[in-house]
């Protein structure tokens, strides 16, 4: 895309301040920095924090830069592209960079367009061209575009000497929509007026195929194209454990501060009553004003190192790596397609691992997206209930043989009511270019039966039925909008000019307008048995029409169809003036089947505590069989609900409907009665989001799965912004399915959504984790999502095995930082004033000798990939937040403080004589730091590699090694030091006894942990080393909640304090942090008397 200079200069200007204030330790350590440049306050050298403050930046800005290098490279590729353009009558060659509105672009096949053009010229002879939009929406089919009426049939010759005007809205990022007029001066068209739309432009970062030229006029150019528009930087997404290590980062500052306070005013009441008595102190008699600032600074600065200066660059390693597994995995590549998983985003991993809530979509996520015609009701006529497939039905063959007018006509509207473009192959069979699969099968299936739709000249359609060709020429197109959920045309057959109008639509919007006098009993009846069956239905109508009814209409509808303002609205209001009084003429049923493996990954992932809702534009009983095939629900399982509220005017009743399922649910006591499961129709789901909220919410918190059929499908535009799903009848409510992820995003859960077309998107990126799937409705919501996998069935191990890992590894890993930080604080305090090391050690410390050991965690593995996968109710120690909360840290804290007594008191007391050097102390007690942390990522290391072994047991050896090396030069200030130490046994002894000190407690208490308190995953580890089945555990299958019988009644208005739900026990420590409400049950193998406490709560935000 096109870049100014001054947007680059402004980024490279902004470059620096921007990587500066992304985060509080950023801010904090350049502080830091700042102050030990004053050498009044500083104990130490400012290099040992400048040093890894320059390399962190260094690092993450290098990336950034980096990636803003390739996209600077990107642009100027694309800029200096060479097109051709016709100015002032002239054609000639220019930069792409250069081309301006208005002028005549010329293409050629497998050429990028550089700009949003408006076609006026093609080589088709019937206007039409082809263009690939994978860049622009990820939908991988080619789409069909075609000239504007008025340019139909202009020589090629006299098309650089077009001259005319085009009426265009702003600039906007709708890739759907452009509503515009074209006016042809003479003496082309004596400037009549053309309605343009979508389909006569070609956008820019399509591809031209199957085409060989096309010439179209510039309409938008640089930041202003629609993908200009649209492009845009998403907000960062914070993970539970970045959030939490905030937590500890902001508690730990607070602590740092009252230490500081509490030293520095101890340090200037000695000042001011003892020191004056010594007389090798020369404090001069009148100091400064800041005087009293110094010693407190200068504890500050020695308590700097509380927060791990290498914390941030650790984990974003650590994070990359985390993606690159999931990209390497070889299991979660689709053997189909031979599409493979990957992270776009590599930072979330961990919060994978802690998922609570799925938000699914469901066609084209859960089902493969290949439409197959089933069934029909014609007349009233059931085809294919017996054999399943009505193109086997022999009494549907025999009336197609027979001529019956009622099949006939059926038939019909099935081959020619679509926006299909038949292609013929060289070999003469044909093929078909359809927008939606549904369009696909029923041309697919009208073919099959007799009626085949087999070539389209411009506005003629010729059908070949019985080897009669018949011809219909296309009036009018009345095109699907989610609103109107139908699409008709208007025909003329060419054998008697007689007009008719072809509808088909969801039922709701062809049933109630019938002739009067129609029964429609026997459709709806066949609507809700096809539902019943898990089918997608769809209505078949049409009308006659009166040539002067129609030419009156159609003076609307082009008047209509040329406005500026409210196109679409007016074009839906003149629509229903023709799309009434139409004779049903049947009911149509198609399949979607459901992916492999769908209904074992649900299962297995609601055993892991995994809730799910499911939004479908299905009808109720449609979504309700759907849910029962994907183990959404169990089939023994009563739904409770609002009923389909189809008017506005129904409020009341949706309320009581509310009313009626919360009093169900408490008088049922239905959290110990396990799944509960709600269905919504799109209707009350509206009313509810806007009325109700509150009391929406308590129920869809408290229920297991929620089921939303039919939602609002007139939200759908101005939430995905126009990018609407391809299925054209598959009405997905965009707008409330970001309100829902809001619900659970505002109460504390963790959500992941996943789809895999173009109105998903938005509800990817509002979730916490956005998961696309490289399905057949392109690349769209891969594109945009922070994992892309090639089927649902992945998701079960993107989530229990590297979500899972992730958060183990990263829980680990920052806990570990701050404990190394910690203990070498302590020991710095415990010296009073002054630092014990110097500033090499220090900067050493901190990015080398510490960091490198703990790196190969992300090898770690505490059970095995199959351990994982079999028993996934393991999935809650995470969502809990098991390894990372302010009790797992104040063990780690504790241990810390302990350690760093157990070096400071032994080096002191060892080396703290008359004939030791200070720098002697130093490396005694750096040395002791160094072996107590081999020691510790070994004890908290559950399985072993080569690579861990030589990272931990190396890096020790490392550690003499370099310092050997300073002991040999005579200006590092450690001359000799290292030499003299190891050939004394006391050094040696001193060692052994800081790690027997250190280590002895720990071992202890992680020995009666794990004998006489053993964990679920401690009882795992254990079987998975005897090598033998899991007996301890029994049935792990889910039990139902218990709930306290002093629990206040659920409330209809939402509480703050929303869960009183006694859970198990997710903790060594009883007052763990944070808890699942995922799953409705527990665990066999978790003890009925280890539960939380009924005060804990989580905290929903007002609605």
């Amino acid at each position: 895309m096109w870049q100014s200079r001054d947007e680059l200069f402004r980024r490279a200007i902004l470059f620096i301040p921007s990587h500066i204030k992304i985060r509080f330790m950023n801010q904090y350590f350049l502080l830091i920095a700042c102050l030990q440049l004053w050498p009044l306050i500083t104990p130490v050298n400012p290099a040992s924090t400048w040093g890894p403050l320059i390399f962190i930046f260094a690092v993450s800005a290098t990336k950034e830069a980096w990636d803003d290098y390739n996209r600077y490279l990107s642009d100027k590729k694309a800029n200096e592209k060479e097109v051709w353009v016709v100015r002032h009558g002239i054609k000639k060659h220019i930069q792409a960079q250069d081309i301006r509105v208005g002028n005549i672009v010329w293409l050629r096949e497998n050429e990028e367009v550089p700009c949003d053009l408006v076609l006026i010229g093609t080589s088709d002879p019937q206007g039409l061209c082809y263009v690939e939009t994978a860049a622009l929406d990820g939908e991988t089919d080619l789409k069909t575009r075609v000239l504007p009426s008025a340019c139909m049939g202009i020589d090629f010759e006299l098309l650089h000497k077009m001259k005319g005007v085009i009426e265009c809205p702003i600039p906007d990022k709708d890739i759907r929509r452009f509503d515009a007029n074209l006016r042809l001066f003479p003496p082309f068209i004596d400037n009549d007026l053309c309605p343009l739309t979508i389909k006569n432009t070609i956008l820019q970062s399509c591809y031209l195929r199957n085409t060989e030229w096309v010439c179209g006029v510039s309409v938008y150019t640089g930041n202003e194209t629609k993908l200009g528009m649209s492009r845009g930087v998403p907000e960062p997404k914070l993970t539970a454990v970045d959030a939490m290590i905030d937590k500890l980062t902001g508690a730990i500052f607070v602590f740092q501060i009252v230490v500081v306070i509490v030293l520095g005013i101890a340090g200037n009441v000695w000042k001011d009553t003892e020191a004056v008595k010594q007389w090798y102190v020369l404090y001069p008699k009148e100091g400064p004003w800041y005087e009293l600032l110094v010693i407190p600074l200068r504890f500050e600065l020695l308590c700097s190192i509380m927060i791990p200066i290498s914390i941030k660059v650790s984990l974003d390693l650590v994070k990359s790596l985390y993606a690159k597994f999931i990209d390497w995995d070889n299991q979660m590549i689709d053997q189909e397609t031979g599409t493979p998983s990957h992270a776009t985003n590599t930072a979330i991993s961990e919060d994978l691992g802690q998922v609570e809530y799925i938000l699914t979509d469901k066609t084209g996520t859960l089902t493969e997206n290949i439409m197959i015609f089933r069934r029909c009701c014609i007349s009233g006529i059931f085809y294919g209930n017996e054999s399943g497939d009505a193109l086997k039905d022999v009494e549907l063959l025999n009336a197609v043989s027979s001529g019956s007018p009622d099949v006939i006509r059926f038939v019909t509207v099935m081959a020619i009511c679509n926006t299909v473009i038949p292609v013929k192959s060289q070999t003469g069979s044909i093929s078909y270019k359809a927008q939606s699969q549904d369009e696909d099968a029923l041309v697919q299936a009208a073919a099959r039966l007799h009626m085949a739709f087999f070539n389209k000249n411009a506005n003629i359609l010729e059908i070949n039925f019985n080897a009669s060709i018949i011809q219909y020429e296309v009036l009018d197109t009345l095109e699907f909008t989610s609103d109107r959920k139908r699409m008709s045309v208007v025909v003329k057959d060419c054998r008697n000019g007689k007009i008719f109008l072809l509808s088909k639509g969801a039922d709701e919007a062809i049933i109630p307008y019938a002739y009067a006098g129609q029964q429609t009993r026997t459709f709806t009846e066949a609507v809700e048995q096809y539902s019943q069956l898990g089918l997608r239905t769809l209505c078949l109508a049409w009308r006659e029409l009166k040539e002067d009814e129609y030419r009156e209409w159609s003076l609307m509808f082009k008047e209509a169809n040329s406005t500026l303002v409210d196109r679409e609205w007016r074009l839906a209001e003149v629509c229903q003036r023709l799309e009434h009084d139409l004779e049903i003429l049947g009911v149509t049923a198609i399949e979607d089947r459901l992916q492999d493996g769908v209904p074992e990954t649900i299962e297995t992932l609601r055993k892991a505590g995994i809730n799910f809702w499911m939004l479908t534009g299905d009808k109720q009983n449609t979504a309700i069989q759907i849910a029962l095939s994907c183990n959404f629900i169990s089939p023994d399982l009563r739904t409770k609900g609002p009923a389909f509220v189809n008017q506005w005017q129904n409020r009341r009743r949706s309320w009581q409907k509310f009313r009626q399922g919360l009093a169900y649910n408490e008088d049922n006591n239905f959290r110990t009665k396990g799944d509960v499961a709600f269905v919504i129709d799109g209707w009350a789901l509206e009313i509810a989001l806007t009325h109700y909220r509150k009391a929406f919410t308590d129920l869809a918190i408290l229920s297991r799965t929620a089921l939303c059929c039919r939602v609002t499908p007139s939200q759908k535009a101005q939430v995905t912004d126009g990018n609407y799903d391809n299925d054209v009848y598959d009405f997905i409510g965009g707008n409330n399915f970001l309100q829902l992820v809001e619900i659970l995003k505002s109460c504390d859960y963790r959500t992941l959504a996943i789809g895999d077309g173009g109105n998903d998107v938005r509800m990817i990126q509002q979730a916490d984790i956005g998961v696309g799937i490289s399905g057949r409705e392109g690349l769209q919501a891969a594109r945009a999502a922070d994992y892309s996998i090639g089927k649902f069935r992945f998701l079960k191990r993107l989530i229990l095995v590297h979500g899972r890992y992730s958060y183990n590894r990263t829980a680990f890993l920052a806990q570990y930082s701050f404990y190394k930080s910690l203990l070498i604080c302590f020991i710095q305090i415990f010296v009073s004033g002054t630092s014990l090391f110097n500033s090499v050690s220090l900067m050493a410390y901190n990015v080398f000798y510490t960091s490198i050991p703990v790196l190969v965690s992300v090898l770690d593995k505490d059970l095995s990939e199959k351990t994982v996968m079999q028993h996934p109710q393991i999935l809650f120690y995470c969502q809990a937040g098991r390894l990372l909360n302010p009790s797992t840290f104040a063990g780690w804290f504790g241990r810390s403080l302990f350690h760093a007594i157990v070096v400071f008191v032994i080096s002191i007391h060892a080396y703290a004589y008359e004939k030791s050097e200070m720098e002697e102390v130093s490396m005694v007690a750096l040395s002791g730091c160094i072996w107590l942390q081999a020691f510790v990522v070994t004890l908290e290391t559950n399985s072993f590699t080569v690579l861990q072994h030589l990272a931990i047991w190396g890096n020790l050896a490392a550690f003499y090694i370099i310092n050997w090396a300073f002991s040999a030069v005579p200006a590092s200030g450690l001359y000799t030091i290292m030499f003299r130490l190891c050939t004394q046994p006391s050094y040696w002894i001193t060692m052994f006894l800081i790690v027997a000190t250190g280590m002895g407690p720990v071992l202890a208490i992680k020995y009666f942990r794990y004998t006489y308190r053993p964990s679920k995953i401690n009882t795992l580890q254990q079987a998975e080393r005897l090598g033998g089945p899991i007996l301890s555990l029994g049935n792990i299958e889910p039990q139902s909640r218990s709930i306290e019988k002093d629990v206040s009644p659920l409330s209809i208005t939402l509480p703050k304090n929303r869960s009183p739900v006694y859970e198990p026990l997710l903790s060594d420590s009883p007052n763990s942090t944070r808890k699942s409400f995922g799953s409705a049950t527990t665990f066999d193998f978790f003890p009925s008397q280890s539960r939380l406490s009924s005060n804990y709560t989580r905290n929903c935000k007002d609605n």
